[in-house]
């Protein structure tokens, strides 16, 4: 008989790529990211220059560009063309002290980039797939990604206009014009010879499918990254969501990190009681960040589909776990979950964001999104860069860090209740709290209130007004409402002055000071647990 199976090395997987195709990989940061295969791609056009003038397409940034360096292995001069994805990645590496290379590409203008949002990225895949003209949707009109705003161009060599604006029965539309992907990277846990499918060892299964039939739908090739290859046939098909019809090429790697700084943790996989997870939590030192996330937690209502981003806002449950609002019984009654599709159990924060700790559900990122543009999600917590005095909030694109906008843009738009967290300054600042005051030891160098903001990521005045949404700004020192006019001071932290620490480190005025001001219940912080005697002095640079 003759030999079927698909297995094979990374270099062998990556041979024929050739120069000017589509490649399109899967990752949501460390998560699910296919690193040997991207490692291999990079490592041939060092070694041999091709292939060549490359299409990078990411539905989500895929890599951390430290030690799962992702999409950073492709960021060579020559090798890529253009660049589309739906976040990117930009850390300090701690070791070398750099910011990743693609991100260098894209300040010096080496590559066409674009940013897109992330529910366009993906349901642009379903688009793919079906051989439809395009993606069509209202989400984003009047953001960065309108093409009267941009149309998601981060780099003047970006001159294709990727997005278009359009009518449909006298509504205004963004169109996404449909492209050939030759080549998808996806990474699974398990395969058998033929390169059937299993996700059994990841928290998140992103858009591993879409990126499989939208790459078979153009006639290329799908390449799979996985842990083990295990016998055709010895799973049940309940087990098994990707056909190997579907599959091309199947790469092992037994030592795939599972997400950053984590080789593998069941914890991730759902299961387990959950008064020890509970208590196995990480507590925050005591800071400006920690103080946001508290507040911001107060804002949580049980039984509400609440979906947290990035930041400030993943921090709210380590808080409310560690002042006692969270604990093994009520966890289920706040209904956690992301722009990426776990369910349930504990929203974590820094390099492990977009899984839950011991979730219950886990949804691919198209189904996500879905449910997302439907308004599913009630309330969500997001973070802010700036805002600014026509109600606009930027998290896109600020000083030298060009994020996009992640899963932002359709969040900001399609939930009920909006909070947007984070520090009133940032670069520097650093604060005390003494005797129940908090006090403003250093402050941040760079304004987060300007009076025009570098980006359009969303109009949140736009959606109190047209949409009924309601939305607060919560910081560490001030809290302020969002209405159709403009922002109102609902609330100050006690020891700080109206004035000269909140004022006056505005670019515009509120609108009005509510006569209701009230002063922040720092009393309640629970500050017994929250701190100790050497946390007492932070940094926070949210």
């Amino acid at each position: 008989m003759k030999n079927m199976s698909k297995v094979m090395t990374a270099d062998q997987a990556v041979a024929d790529i050739p120069s000017g195709a589509t490649i399109a990989s899967v990752g949501v940061i460390g998560w699910v990211t296919p690193e040997r295969c991207l490692e291999a791609l990079g490592r041939r056009h060092r070694e041999t220059q091709t292939p060549a003038d490359l299409t990078l397409y990411l539905p989500v940034g895929t890599g951390d560009a430290m030690e799962i360096k992702g999409m950073d292995h492709l960021a060579q001069e020559g090798m890529l063309k253009r660049i589309v994805s739906g976040s990117y990645i930009n850390p300090v590496h701690p070791k070398t002290g750099k910011r990743p290379e693609l991100m260098r590409l894209i300040r010096e203008n080496k590559i066409e980039a674009y940013s897109w949002p992330i529910g366009a990225s993906m349901h642009w895949l379903r688009e793919v797939a079906r051989k439809s003209p395009g993606y069509l949707t209202s989400v984003g009109l009047g953001t960065y990604i309108d093409p009267e705003n941009g149309g998601g161009k981060f780099t003047e060599l970006a001159k294709d206009d990727l997005v278009r604006k359009m009518d449909f029965e006298g509504k205004p539309y963004l169109f996404y014009p449909t492209w050939n992907i030759d080549c998808a990277f996806i990474r699974a846990s398990t395969a058998d010879e033929f390169g059937n499918l299993s996700w059994e060892d990841e928290a998140l299964v992103s858009s591993n499918v879409a990126l499989a039939l939208a790459a078979k739908a153009c006639g290329g090739r799908v390449i799979a990254q996985v842990r083990r290859v295990v016998p055709r046939g010895s799973r049940p098909a309940t087990q098994v969501p990707l056909p190997g019809v579907l599959v091309d090429a199947v790469v092992v790697d037994e030592a795939q990190m599972m997400v950053t700084q984590t080789p593998f943790d069941t914890g991730y996989l759902g299961g387990q009681p959950m008064e020890p997870v509970i208590a196995a939590l990480p507590r925050m030192p005591f800071g400006a960040d920690k103080i946001v996330a508290w507040r911001a937690a107060q804002e949580m209502r049980t039984h509400e589909l609440s979906i947290l981003g990035f930041g400030a806002s993943s921090d709210m449950p380590l808080v409310m776990a560690e002042t006692g609002q969270l604990d093994a019984q009520t966890v289920r009654d706040y209904w956690f979950t992301t722009e990426h599709g776990s369910y349930g159990g504990v929203v974590m924060s820094g390099w492990q964001f977009s899984a839950n700790v011991n979730p219950e559900a886990i949804l691919d990122g198209l189904s996500q999104f879905d449910l997302i543009d439907a308004g599913l999600c009630r309330f969500a917590a997001l973070a802010f860069a700036e805002f600014d005095d026509e109600g606009t909030v930027n998290v896109s694109r600020f000083g030298t860090a060009n994020p996009g906008a992640g899963g932002f843009i359709d969040i900001a738009e399609n939930a009920r209740r909006l909070l947007f967290c984070g520090t009133f300054t940032t670069g520097g600042l650093e604060v005390r709290l003494e005797d129940g005051q908090l006090r403003i030891v250093k402050e941040g160098r760079q304004r987060k209130f300007v009076a025009r903001a570098s980006h359009i990521t969303y109009r949140v005045r736009d959606g109190v007004a047209r949409r009924a949404q309601e939305a607060h700004i919560v910081t560490e020192r001030a809290v302020f409402r969002v209405e159709a006019d403009g922002l109102v001071l609902i609330e100050v932290a006690p020891g700080i002055d109206v004035q000269t620490q909140v004022l006056d480190l505005m670019d515009f005025a509120p609108v009005r000071i509510d006569p209701a001001l009230k002063p922040m219940d720092l009393s309640t912080f629970a500050l017994q647990t929250c701190m100790t005697s050497q946390d007492l002095l932070t940094t926070a640079d949210a």
